[in-house]
């Protein structure tokens, strides 16, 4: 069966140079709320809201070798090599029709960041920073997924911890290049969207109806069919972070 990554291994990111791509990331620690922000910036202001997760998991639905690697990485908790990824993000956004980009939580690390930069040859806009206390996130994440053991107190300081670890980061190169746009997540939904509608309206000139690319139908939709479960955020230094990680 064909898949989105065989058809096109050679792709060197050339039709999407030819473009006039914005690609926002948005990151943040598990439980700041990257899905439910990203799918209001979405119907707002038009933009595509690629998850990378979403895409890996569509990807190993579609009988390939690839997506079997992929399962069988996902299975074990290994790490799916970048190339893989950025490949995906690549495809997802040439077949969406859009040149706005909202991906959510990816780099997750430095070498994300530089390959996504050797095969695209595209700078983000910006980055926005969903900043939270690692309390608050401990207990969203911990009450939206009663029941989970996938999501007990432990794992979710874990994945906090390589948020830390790995993705801030990728974040201080940013924010030495002057692209993050920090908001402050621990306040209602509303009131997070309020400050980040401030930072997106040059793009609201471009305004088109909300559209939302669904990896796994390879269609669009009316909205957006991710809430990452891997949002949140807090510091490790003093610059980004309010309260460093439990070790």
């Amino acid at each position: 069966m064909g898949t989105k990554v065989d058809k096109d291994k050679n792709s060197d990111g050339s039709l999407l140079r030819d473009k006039k791509i914005t690609i926002v990331f948005v990151l943040g620690g598990p439980g700041c709320g990257k899905g439910t922000q990203c799918a209001k910036i979405a119907e707002h202001f038009g933009f595509t809201h690629l998850s990378v997760g979403d895409l890996l998991r569509a990807e190993t639905k579609t009988g390939s070798a690839y997506g079997a690697m992929i399962q069988k990485m996902m299975k074990e908790g290994e790490i799916v090599p970048s190339e893989v990824v950025v490949k995906l993000l690549q495809q997802a956004m040439l077949r969406s029709g859009n040149n706005k980009f909202l991906i959510d939580g990816f780099p997750r690390n430095e070498e994300n960041r530089l390959i996504f930069e050797s095969v695209m040859k595209i700078e983000p806009a910006f980055i926005l920073f969903l900043d939270c206390p690692q309390e608050e996130m401990e207990r969203r994440v911990l009450n939206r997924n009663q029941g989970r053991d996938d999501d007990n107190i432990e794992t979710v300081r874990k994945r906090f911890k390589v948020f830390t670890e790995s993705t801030l980061p990728v974040i201080e190169y940013y924010e030495r290049k002057g692209k993050v746009r920090k908001v402050d997540a621990a306040k209602p939904i509303d009131e997070v969207f309020n400050d980040v509608k401030a930072i997106f309206p040059p793009y609201k000139a471009n305004y088109v109806s909300s559209s939302n690319f669904n990896a796994e139908a390879g269609v669009e939709h009316r909205m957006c069919p991710v809430l990452s479960k891997l949002a949140g955020c807090a510091r490790k230094t003093k610059a980004l972070f309010r309260k460093r990680a439990p070790m």
